[in-house]
């Protein structure tokens, strides 16, 4: 039987021991997951203690990983499911559209910002009990970080701010960003571009507490567009570690660049750069994008990819949308790619 703990000074011995342990391990947690924990204590002591049981959790998720038959990881209690607002066809009200996200069985969803009503957003929470775990800024394609208009680089910032202003205001924690296109300019160009002007909006997001989360795209932009599938990471990691800010990270998107690489082996690169997901299916022999879990994307890759780096976050579904069956079926592809029954 283990010794019990006798007397109140023998406890607080015992939980220094713990909070010397937990420094040490926390340390390996994403820098932008601590920032949003320590929002909610009043000081690391607390902090450490009351995420004691999580790391407890994550160290084990890293080691003992559960297999499937195929193989692959089990990423239940890791990955949750949330998808795109303009997907839910079912309901008319924004109430009656977040009840059947809710029931067709995702944890959260993702709104466009800006434009974003918080006083109808937080109706539709209160009525359903489905959070906003972020949003997608949706003019990012047409107004870019990477235009060689100072005038368009200005607006592109001001709709970043308002984005993160107005998620925050509805409990979002991040918002998507695509940073421009490559059309825009030579590469050297567009990248100095975009990151001295998304960085203007760095101040605001720790403010705010809401992560800039880019997303990987068809964009002409860190990848060769016309290559083979035998493409890395690489300049992804160059292109998220040059914000040097816990504030900026990776929306990975798995579906879109399997035409050009191992998706699995993109994920291993980005580690912990990774603060969320985005999931379609593609396939390589037909050159178009799935239903998740039809073409040819190995997910079994996937699940053990994110499994290694230790992911534990939402993961958004992005594909056509529809009724209430087919918002049902989004969410059981999710189930069935990502091992979450």
């Amino acid at each position: 039987m283990p010794n019990r703990v006798k007397s109140y000074a023998q406890l607080d011995m015992l939980m220094d021991n713990i909070n010397d342990v937990l420094d040490i391990t926390i340390a390996n947690i994403h820098p932008f997951h601590e920032r949003l924990f320590m929002n909610h204590h009043k000081n690391r002591r607390e902090f450490l203690q009351a995420t004691a049981a999580a790391t407890a959790a994550f160290s084990m998720a890293s080691t003992a990983t559960a297999k499937t038959q195929d193989g692959g990881a089990v990423l239940k209690g890791q990955l949750f499911k949330t998808l795109k607002i303009g997907m839910v066809g079912e309901g008319k009200t924004l109430t009656e559209k977040f009840k059947a996200a809710k029931a067709a069985g995702f944890g959260a969803i993702e709104l466009n910002a800006p434009g974003i009503n918080a006083e109808e957003v937080k109706k539709a929470i209160s009525e359903s009990g489905l959070p906003v775990d972020g949003s997608v800024c949706g003019s990012h394609w047409q107004i870019r970080h990477t235009d060689k208009d100072p005038a368009v680089r200005a607006n592109a910032l001001k709709d970043l701010k308002d984005a993160l202003i107005q998620t925050e205001a509805v409990g979002g924690k991040t918002v998507l960003l695509v940073v421009g296109h490559g059309n825009d300019g030579p590469e050297e160009e567009i990248w100095e571009r975009s990151i001295e002007n998304i960085s203007k909006a760095l101040p605001l997001a720790g403010q705010l507490g809401v992560g800039i989360a880019i997303e990987n795209v068809w964009n002409q932009f860190c990848y060769d567009h016309g290559g083979d599938h035998s493409q890395t990471a690489e300049k992804y990691v160059k292109y998220v570690d040059e914000f040097n800010s816990p504030l900026v990270g990776m929306q990975f998107d798995i579906g879109n660049h399997w035409k050009y690489g191992s998706m699995g082996d993109w994920i291993r690169q980005l580690g912990k750069r990774i603060i969320k997901l985005d999931v379609k299916g593609f396939s390589r022999e037909n050159n178009r994008f799935t239903k998740i879990g039809e073409g040819d994307l190995d997910f079994t890759d996937v699940c053990d990819a994110l499994a290694e780096i230790n992911f534990h976050g939402w993961c958004a579904a992005e594909v056509g949308g529809g009724n209430m069956d087919r918002l049902k079926e989004i969410s059981n592809n999710m189930d069935e790619v990502f091992n979450l029954t």
